[in-house]
């Protein structure tokens, strides 16, 4: 948009009074405001009291917004509109994630156990002249409304016939050592094929104490309607899932079966058994699924007979998915869908490499499935067929009861 000749004028005016870095604000506080009226422009559809028919809403003031750069604070004015929301995308709002990570690596260094890394993140975030220690407990005390409001929000809007389960580790600062923590994440997929983040814990173990923790407590919230939780097959989350979530079936996950195959097999064999035993989930009914195993079990057997041990113990619990429709069995036979969340949980987690406590390791974890989760509602995509879910509520059955 053009200046007026008033604007003009003080421009000038600002110009030629300032000195070197004092210009150089000037000019980018003049651009960016610049640059912010001309997005609102084509957002509303017309300049300041023009009329045309592409119009979509009306200016309706401004409101005033600071911007830190490294040439001083940037006095801006954003347009506010009559109907809907307007925010510049040069000043785009920080995500969760980054507020999370910003807060977690000001606390470290805080804190005063920062690593080199951490340090030369926090020059980068702008930060060098130092942070105060109540202004890191701002940012986290703002966060955490947010971040605890979605961790403990309820789960009885809709059932969740299928649940994942699993942990990854991340290292944290506990009684002033460095140990491993175990970060548990549990998403479910929805009666109409959505998905949905259910919640996430930090912990020292995967004890079955542990795991029937986090289990109760998305049962306390609501979570209802589980017929089938699908999980690596560690011995305290077993036995949780049996005590705690009952009605509900368990399917330990086919690909950590694998690679425990491959722990008792010569490396050359891998290849040879892997495609054997991928038979038995290729198979098209039920009882042709269970069928083959034991002839998997058989043919491997007589080569590997602690394979062969393996299938025959593991059998109930790697065929339950057999039972539920078969244009599910894809996703329902391994933690796959989980892995994607590990990974971005892990890409995160790898810049600060140290937390300095259990709730910074939360608070950033949260945020990462936080955003993940918004994602899923606000650009929903069905994760299994439409028109297959309810296979599963065949007689619309009541919710089970969350104790």
């Amino acid at each position: 948009m053009a200046l007026s000749q008033s604007d003009l004028l003080r421009l000038m005016e600002s110009l030629r009074t300032a000195d070197g870095i004092e210009l150089i604000r000037v000019l980018a506080q003049r651009i960016l405001q610049e640059l912010i009226e001309a997005e609102a422009t084509a957002r509303i559809g017309a300049e300041p009291g023009e009329r045309t028919e592409s119009r979509t809403t009306w200016r309706n003031g401004h409101r005033d917004k600071t911007l830190t750069t490294q040439a001083g604070d940037l006095e801006l004015a954003i347009p506010k509109v009559r109907t809907g929301s307007f925010f510049p995308s040069l000043l785009e709002r920080r995500r969760r994630i980054d507020q999370a990570l910003y807060a977690v690596i000001m606390e470290a260094y805080v804190l005063g156990v920062s690593t080199r890394s951490v340090d030369d993140l926090v020059k980068a975030l702008g930060a060098d002249t130092g942070i105060s220690k109540s202004e890191v407990s701002r940012i986290c005390a703002d966060l955490d409304d947010q971040l605890t409001a979605f961790r403990t929000r309820p789960l009885d809007h809709t059932r969740f016939p299928y649940v994942y389960l699993d942990a990854t580790y991340c290292k944290a600062r506990v009684n002033h050592q460095i140990v491993s923590r175990a970060v548990v994440v549990a998403t479910g997929i929805t009666e109409d094929g959505g998905r949905e983040v259910l919640g996430l814990m930090v912990g020292d173990s995967e004890t079955e104490v542990f795991w029937a923790e986090f289990l109760r407590s998305l049962r306390e919230r609501g979570l209802g309607g589980v017929r089938l939780v699908i999980a690596d097959h560690h011995t305290g989350l077993v036995k949780a899932i049996r005590k705690v979530m009952i009605g509900a079936a368990y399917q330990r996950c086919r690909v950590h079966f694998l690679r425990n195959t491959f722990a008792v097999i010569p490396k050359d064999a891998g290849e040879m058994v892997a495609a054997t035993i991928r038979t038995i989930f290729a198979q098209p009914a039920e009882a042709a699924v269970r069928a083959q195993l034991d002839t998997v079990a058989d043919m491997l057997g007589k080569q590997f007979p602690k394979v062969r041990q393996m299938l025959l113990d593991a059998k109930d619990d790697l065929t339950a998915f057999a039972a539920f429709p078969e244009r599910h069995w894809k996703k329902i036979q391994s933690t796959n869908p989980l892995e994607r969340i590990n990974r971005e949980i892990k890409r995160r987690t790898d810049v600060v490499q140290v937390f300095p406590n259990d709730d910074a390791l939360l608070r950033l974890v949260t945020a990462v499935l936080f955003e993940m989760h918004d994602e899923w509602i606000a650009f929903p995509r069905r994760y299994l067929p439409e028109g297959s879910m309810e296979q599963i509520y065949p007689t619309h059955d009541e919710l089970p009861p969350t104790a």
